[in-house]
């Protein structure tokens, strides 16, 4: 018979790994999306959408197999953090799963329309901002590194600052091009999933900084979207032209 505590250790190695596998389909299906809207492939966003599929399982199970540990094993500290981690970083490579999902979609809707190169390029480099901060923080979690957790928790406004920057051009462009403001709603809402993401990696950084120091960060993470403030400031301005 294996000996309890090999065999609770091999629970918690599975519920890692589980997330582990989340993580790296999670990035793929982001990957996936942000090609298919670049390139115009809606084949390939098909393919994104089916696979999504996978994340919400592996969630399903981290969950299930979590509440099982906790009420066979009743684990105090550190056992106790390390369970409630994977529970809260599921959740939330479940919600970029449907982010990217939310990116196929809409890569569908506008395969057949115009591709204004610039807005094009602003967008992709908001996905590359996404994409580096996913990787680097499930680099953190699975390198169990607090420093990593939370460079990527202070860089969170680099992709506030992208997000801005290209909502005002998207605006702009609406008003300019009012004949393709389909399309550039579809981007508009792209680039949000996009900014969104960055939280959520956000949201990771936080629970890995707490599962090995014990304690919160901060309570103002640094944020910097403005695009609030920039559409009350542009509506004011139509309504007075």
């Amino acid at each position: 018979m294996e000996h309890p505590v090999r065999t609770y250790e091999t629970e918690l190695k599975s519920l890692d790994s589980m997330v582990a596998h989340m993580g790296g389909l999670a990035e793929h299906a982001l990957g996936q999306a942000i090609d298919a809207l670049y390139n115009r492939n809606p084949d390939l966003a098909e393919v994104t959408l089916e696979n999504d599929k996978a994340i919400d399982r592996l969630e399903r199970s981290v969950d299930e197999n979590a509440v099982s540990i906790i009420a066979r094993r009743q684990p105090v500290a550190s056992d106790l953090r390390q369970i409630v981690t994977t529970i809260r970083i599921a959740g939330d490579l479940e919600r970029i799963g449907d982010l990217a999902k939310n990116i196929a979609k809409r890569a569908i809707a506008v395969a057949g329309e115009p591709h204004p190169k610039q807005v094009m390029t602003g967008f992709l480099h908001i996905g590359e901002a996404a994409m580096r901060q996913l990787k680097d923080v499930l680099d953190a979690y699975s390198q169990r590194d607090s420093a990593a957790a939370l460079s990527v928790w202070q860089r969170d406004q680099e992709i506030d600052a992208m997000y801005n920057s290209l909502y005002i051009e998207l605006l702009t462009a609406m008003m300019d091009e009012p004949q393709n403001a389909g399309l550039y709603a579809h981007l508009l809402f792209s680039a949000k999933n996009l900014e969104r993401v960055g939280d959520h990696a956000t949201n990771i950084a936080e629970t890995i900084y707490y599962c090995i120091k014990g304690k919160v960060l901060g309570d103002e993470r640094p944020k910097s979207d403005s695009t609030s403030r920039t559409l009350v400031l542009s509506h004011a301005g139509i309504a007075k032209g």
